[in-house]
């Protein structure tokens, strides 16, 4: 999720003290949570008072595996997390975090829209086993951050309002979870979308740092193996110089009037955001510049009444309902007593839970986070080896496949010249055309016909059949 109304220390885990777990009963099941369990597994670190995972099993959502629901402990902030294990062979399967973008979305939504084991969340609150879920074979943890994010919270009121503070959050609570779950060397891979394309490559560096510095001081590693990022928003300068493109050639849904003055209005602002943006940073002007495009170009679209994340479709409620009805049945299904219970909230959280946090945007926001590119982030992986694959729903105009080009083409890294000369060629799924592909090195581009912004909601199969070949390294 990608809000449309945007505007302008190193912990050392140990072995954990104990672990308590629960058995449930095997099947599918539509049973959101049979025989959840009343006890929590708990974990602490002697050196780093405050820190440590507190979770309960269950079955919760997914009857035919372990489902661990709770938080992770860092000083007074405490993180919300699902960890569903695998369907196939849990105890060997890599490991997915899942990082929804907003920024201030919560993890929620690819849990019950996306890729999670169940979805269809009714007007009533029934869910239903999704046969597509990513967690067909790896294990994946959904999460809510930074603190303020769905059930996230912190005891003194502290506030995350940068992708860097909140990379520092990740990277321990990977290490904790790790530790927590006795998961040794298993791969590990970052995922995420939208706003995501600004958290995922930092959180990853962060992690990778924070491995070097494990590694150092005698203490185990996270196996970090790649990141994926679905219509993601690495670079603002390369998102707003896309959209007059998109609307007008790529896929024209505006008037030949509009995308004329929208036209004479694009170079100004491409201009300016060259100039206060990336020849130097001043970000005052580089603030005006960005605001100046995203108000002329993006409010522009808005004025079609088509879905910010996907412009073959009218926007159901209008923006403040995100063009999906579905974000209100979600919101309503977690503000159940019954279902807070079961997925062990903390009672110290006493407010509503909200899909996406308006108080931490604002918070990214005023500290004008959006204007940093994570471009060399992604540059600086994929340097180190690190697997990248950058996939995009073709029907998005907030984040669209032009912005991925865009930003790819500019990024330096030492693949540069041989990934922009290899050919663009048709991948497949079920002898079906599912999209376009290329790649070179370590970097892979994959566009998923017929879907939106939330790819994996409009094509469970054709991603997930991307992301298992992403995992066992073949090609798409």
């Amino acid at each position: 999720m990608f809000s449309t109304s945007l505007v302008y220390a190193s912990q050392s885990p140990l072995a954990s003290l104990f672990d308590v777990f629960t058995k449930s009963s095997d099947g599918p099941t539509n049973d959101p949570f049979p025989q959840a369990s009343t006890n929590s597994t708990i974990l602490k670190y002697p050196d780093t008072p405050g820190y440590g995972v507190r979770a309960r099993e269950s079955r919760f959502c997914d009857g035919t595996v372990k489902t661990h629901t709770g938080y992770i402990d860092i000083g007074s902030r405490h993180l919300f997390f699902y960890y569903f294990e695998s369907r196939g062979q849990p105890a060997t399967d890599d490991v997915i975090m899942w990082i929804q973008g907003g920024p201030g979305g919560s993890g929620s939504v690819g849990l019950f829209m996306e890729n999670g084991p169940c979805r269809a969340i009714t007007p009533d609150g029934e869910i239903s086993y999704h046969s597509d879920s990513w967690n067909t074979n790896a294990n994946v943890i959904y999460i809510d951050q930074p603190v303020g994010v769905g059930f996230s919270y912190s005891d003194a009121g502290e506030t995350i309002s940068t992708t860097d503070a909140a990379a520092k959050d990740i990277a321990t609570s990977i290490a904790l979870l790790f530790d927590h779950f006795e998961l040794g060397d298993r791969a590990f891979h970052i995922a995420g979308e939208s706003y995501g394309g600004r958290y995922v490559p930092m959180f990853a560096s962060t992690l990778y740092d924070q491995n070097r510095r494990l590694l150092a001081q005698g203490f185990g590693t996270v196996n970090l193996k790649s990141v994926m990022i679905g219509n993601g928003s690495p670079d603002w300068a390369s998102l707003i110089n896309s959209f007059v493109d998109f609307q007008c050639s790529i896929a024209p849904v505006q008037s030949i009037s509009k995308c004329v003055k929208m036209k004479s209005l694009e170079s100004r602002v491409q201009r300016w955001m060259s100039a206060s943006c990336i020849e130097t940073f001043d970000e005052i002007s580089c603030g005006a510049a960005q605001k100046a495009g995203w108000d002329e170009f993006v409010n522009a679209y808005g004025e079609t009444g088509l879905n910010y994340y996907d412009y073959t479709k009218e926007c159901e409620g209008g923006a403040e309902q995100s063009c999906y009805f579905l974000f209100t049945y979600m919101e309503k299904y977690l503000n159940r007593t019954d279902v807070r219970e079961s997925i062990n909230v903390d009672s110290s959280f006493s407010g509503g839970f909200n899909i996406s946090s308006q108080g931490v945007m604002d918070a990214f926001v005023s500290n004008f986070d959006q204007g940093h590119s994570s471009m060399p982030y992604v540059a600086q992986l994929l340097e180190r080896g690190i697997r990248v694959l950058i996939y995009a729903g073709e029907n998005d105009f907030i984040c669209n496949t032009r912005s991925q080009e865009l930003w790819m083409s500019s990024m330096e890294w030492s693949g540069k010249d041989v990934f922009a000369v290899q050919n663009v060629r048709s991948w497949e799924v079920d002898g079906k055309a599912a999209g376009k592909t290329k790649n070179a090195h370590a970097l892979t581009y994959a566009t998923i016909a017929g879907a939106g912004h939330m790819a994996p909601y409009d094509k469970p199969r054709e991603t997930l059949e991307m992301l298992e070949r992403w995992l066992t390294v073949k090609n798409l």
